[in-house]
């Protein structure tokens, strides 16, 4: 697997990661044998970039089941914003991030995590200051290495421009190419690391969509109609027979991104992705550019086809 400095960090992230919600609100304690085997095929495939959050069900509890004594072998993130997953509290509230930042280390048999986020994704502007002050003060307790923000559109630039940040995490996928229009070359500039969240795009791109597949989402709604109308160009012939490989080919051909993070609950879609990023890249050059074509063509601003 591809070894990436993540950024001005001192972290070497594989370009393939992992996003772990999905074991945390599809699977239950029951399922703790194919969340373990899950983890350790992506250790042993090469991945050691692993991300959760606080309010990611009991996805921090697998990992720290699974994972804690392997600690030194892979990079760590988590979120805090909200009340940790089986807690009250007032999000965005300082006693609660506080709280929440202790249960995830609890949570994932750990002393510190390598970065901590703010998951800012119902923040909209400038978070208060009292609220990056904990955030802060984490990373001069030893809590956490570095701290990154996740979040898009003008909360990503906002983050980037701060200076207070080591990362950012944000969407970016065949549907949704905002982050190439400032963000990737912003983030790069301030030396951030720059991790690509929702890279499969809910697996919209190369489907045959029925109304049944309509999802009322908001953000997979957007999807899938930005799909259904790239798709309308036609087929281009040097795309790959497989859609998740057109997928992750797509989103790693761009160096800003250090690292993809693709959420499963399945070991052998696992493996298999691993084995996509390993040996079935890079893919065409002038496959992405015709797609970044067809998103500029039916406009890059998202909320134009709404």
């Amino acid at each position: 697997m591809e070894m990436v400095q993540l950024g001005n960090t001192e972290l070497k992230v594989s370009r393939l990661g992992v996003g772990l919600v999905e074991i945390g609100l599809q699977l239950t304690r029951r399922n703790r044998d194919q969340a373990d085997n899950l983890l350790n095929t992506a250790l042993d495939g090469g991945i050691n970039f692993f991300d959760t959050a606080e309010c990611y069900g009991i996805s921090e509890d697998l990992i720290g089941e699974a994972l804690s004594h392997k600690r030194d072998q892979f990079v760590l993130a988590t979120k805090a914003g909200h009340p940790s997953f089986g807690t009250e509290g007032v999000r965005w509230h300082v006693d609660t991030l506080k709280k929440s930042i202790d249960r995830s280390l609890l949570r994932l048999k750990t002393d510190y995590v390598d970065i901590l986020q703010m998951h800012a994704y119902d923040i909209f502007g400038e978070p208060p200051d009292e609220i990056v002050q904990v955030f802060l003060d984490a990373k001069r307790d030893g809590k956490t290495r570095y701290i990154g923000y996740s979040q898009e559109n003008e909360e990503a630039m906002w983050a980037i421009q701060s200076g207070l940040f080591d990362t950012i995490q944000t969407a970016f996928n065949i549907m949704d190419q905002r982050a190439l229009f400032g963000i990737f070359d912003e983030a790069s500039k301030a030396g951030m690391g720059v991790i690509a969240k929702r890279p499969i795009g809910n697996g919209m791109w190369g489907r045959v969509f029925k109304k049944s597949d309509h999802y009322e989402d908001t953000v997979a709604k957007s999807l899938r109609v930005r799909a259904e109308k790239m798709q309308e160009f036609g087929e281009i012939a040097t795309e790959p027979e497989n859609h998740i490989l057109s997928a992750l080919g797509f989103v790693l051909h761009h160096s800003q991104i250090h690292t993809a993070i693709v959420g499963s609950r399945n070991p052998q879609h696992m493996r298999l992705n691993i084995d996509m990023v390993n040996h079935q890249l890079p893919i065409s050059r002038k496959y992405v550019e015709e797609l970044h074509r067809r998103y500029e063509t039916i406009g890059r601003h998202w909320r134009s086809i709404d």
